[in-house]
């Protein structure tokens, strides 16, 4: 309706002007996109899933929802009962950024359980148990998973999806993820899979707007994503990591908080927080998280002139930042308080008595 309305005006405007003895109608000026004004009351909700050392965030606007991985094969109750929780039984938009299993796995389950409208995936084979089950929950609807194209928009609710990647084909399974931005008003989120730097470095040849108010780190704070080159473009006020506590892969890495921190992201972790949700009202986003506990926004930025506390990963020990037994530097966890290290289940050490 207010798309003919607005059709209407734009007929009426153009006799107008052809009555006024004008010979030409004036080419219509760029404007910005409507898509990226959100309707009034409308808000895009961003839930990043605790789901472990894996990946998997819903996206609930105007209505629709669109899941984004599920985790591993073992996350799958998970993902339904949280997708029950908020009484989601339809997904518009189902997308497996790539076919490993700690981002396919639990899909099959909210497939089995949801109705779906359009599975996203950029490849249809892939040898393994996880793949082929969420092949089967597909077909099972009587869908094919279908690879978007490059530049490919689409609408979710309010919010403008733009397909940025992957833009070529790629023997790198990581380098082959679904790579989508997601506008909400004058608020985005970047979401990258698990995306390593050669992807990146063909996003940023192709000249892709990546600018985002909040970026979902890559392939969980590895070392091989999240580039210098490629945060410069985004330069996320905000950034989000998908990470099982103790993992054995020293996920997320240090290089990876550190150029975080150097950006000035204020960075949120499902091993520390839990799930954690983001609500855009188009203008800006609040953040909730599972558990209690602050974002980190870095040592040198979170200091301020006030005490640091850093805590073991391992002994879940908190230490002051001039204690001399403070744990490596991949173990340890920065708290801007003491009140923070003791909410987040962390004792205080023995020796610097923080």
């Amino acid at each position: 309706m207010r798309f003919k309305f607005s059709l209407r005006l734009a007929a009426l405007a153009a006799c107008l002007f052809l009555l006024s003895g004008c010979t030409e109608i004036p080419t219509p000026q760029p404007t910005s996109a409507p898509a990226a004004i959100s309707p009034a009351g409308e808000t895009l909700e961003v839930h990043f899933i605790d789901v472990g050392q894996a990946d998997s965030a819903l996206l609930l606007c105007g209505g629709q929802a669109m899941l984004i991985d599920g985790g591993n094969a073992q996350d799958s109750s998970l993902v339904v009962s949280y997708l029950e929780k908020l009484e989601v039984s339809h997904l518009d938009y189902v997308v497996c950024t790539h076919a490993h299993e700690d981002h396919v796995g639990g899909l099959s389950g909210p497939l089995n359980t949801c109705t779906a409208a359009s599975v996203l995936s950029p490849s249809s084979q892939y040898e393994s148990k996880a793949f082929e089950s969420f092949i089967k929950y597909t077909q099972a609807q009587g869908l094919f998973p279908r690879r978007p194209a490059p530049d490919e928009t689409f609408s979710l609710g309010g919010a403008t999806v733009t397909v940025l990647g992957p833009r070529l084909d790629y023997e790198q399974v990581n380098d082959t993820s679904i790579v989508l931005r997601v506008v909400f008003g004058e608020t985005s989120f970047l979401f990258t899979g698990d995306m390593e730097r050669t992807a990146e470095a063909d996003l940023l040849e192709a000249g892709c707007p990546l600018a985002s108010t909040v970026l979902k780190v890559g392939h969980h704070g590895s070392a091989t994503s999240t580039s210098y080159p490629f945060l410069r473009e985004v330069m996320p006020q905000y950034a989000v990591i998908s990470v099982g506590l103790d993992n054995p892969y020293g996920h997320p890495s240090q290089e990876v908080l550190s150029r975080l921190y150097d950006a000035g992201a204020q960075v949120y972790r499902t091993d520390l927080l839990g799930s954690v949700t983001a609500v855009s009202d188009g203008q800006e986003i609040v953040f909730t998280t599972e558990r209690p506990g602050q974002p980190d926004a870095g040592r040198d930025q979170a200091g301020s002139g006030q005490t640091a506390y850093i805590g073991n990963k391992n002994s879940h020990v908190f230490h002051l930042d001039t204690c001399a037994n403070l744990p490596a530097a991949k173990n340890q966890v920065l708290f801007d308080s003491r009140e923070q290290a003791l909410s987040a289940g962390y004792r205080p050490c023995g020796g610097c008595a923080p």
